[in-house]
């Protein structure tokens, strides 16, 4: 079929051979060859060029879709063989990334022994095609773009304590109790304090002004505070999962929900991604595409 196509776009044999690096009368067998398995003329030969017949015109057309067919399988094939190398640019807000991403960089790294990482942590909104980044993690709701976006778990704010400050000051059983306690609060780059906590039960939200007598803009910080037993933390599920499941840290308030906000993973839609780049997402949406434990029974 090749030969065939090559001839016919060529015009001629000789022409089709040296593109191919084959005889014109190699050529010449090729077709014939095609003509009678099919039983029919493909080629109206003269001395100085070939035409296509009626019958040859559709079987080029159908020879060119498989032919198409044939290199995007064999580029797939050769794709998946090849082991991730190179670099990737990748940004991350900064407490899903130095706390939970970055670990799974390590490990990734560790598999992939010749591939580079630039990681960019910032809670700004960063531009993935203009700034150049490979794939991008957004928190919050997506906006209409050229990306291509893959989901991750929702991030979703979890308060808890430390056994010992539990033991010490007491549990909250409803979020109102909370104004009597030590609060871990967060700050944002932007300066603005966290200090409006929201808990939802059976369609009822409860916002509590919570009491901050720590505040910082770093969430392993009040994280390390939160297993000293300085107070009760409000942060992501997703980060906290680990201290839960091993009790350092005690979920409070367990029957009341909190705000989720979406997680994605972004890369631009503009350019097939690499095997390298496939290899990442992959890898991250199976380490942060399912929930983790909880420490719940």
């Amino acid at each position: 079929m090749a030969v065939f196509v090559k001839a016919a776009d060529l015009g001629s044999f000789t022409a089709a051979g040296t593109a191919l690096g084959i005889s014109s009368q190699m050529v010449g067998k090729h077709v014939s060859f095609l003509e009678d398995r099919l039983g029919a003329l493909l080629l109206q030969r003269s001395t100085r060029r070939q035409s296509l017949t009626s019958i040859g015109q559709t079987f080029y057309e159908r020879c060119r879709v498989v032919l198409a067919e044939v290199d995007a399988a064999e580029a797939i094939a050769r794709e998946l063989s090849t082991t991730p190398r190179g670099r990737l640019r990748v940004s991350a807000p900064v407490t899903f990334g130095s706390i939970a991403l970055a670990p799974l960089i390590s490990g990734y790294l560790r598999i992939y022994p010749q591939v580079e990482i630039a990681l960019d942590l910032t809670d700004r909104y960063v531009d993935v095609v203009g700034e150049g980044y490979d794939a991008v993690i957004r928190l919050g709701p997506l906006k209409d773009s050229e990306l291509i976006s893959r989901a991750l778990v929702p991030y979703q704010l979890i308060a808890c304590a430390s056994p010992a400050y539990l033991a010490t000051r007491g549990t909250p059983r409803t979020p109102a109790d909370l104004v009597a306690h030590d609060c871990l609060g967060f700050v944002f780059s932007s300066g603005q304090h966290f200090s409006e906590w929201r808990f939802d039960k059976e369609g009822l939200v409860h916002e509590v002004q919570v009491r901050s007598r720590f505040q910082v803009n770093d969430a392993r910080v009040l994280q390390a505070a939160a297993l000293e037993g300085q107070g009760i933390i409000l942060q992501a599920n997703l980060i906290l999962a680990d201290d839960l499941a091993a009790g350092r840290l005690v979920q409070v308030l367990p029957d009341y929900e909190t705000p989720t906000r979406p997680l994605h993973i972004l890369f631009a839609a503009t350019r097939p991604p690499t095997q390298t780049l496939r290899s990442f997402i992959d890898h991250v949406v199976g380490r942060f595409g399912k929930l983790p434990s909880s420490g719940k029974s």
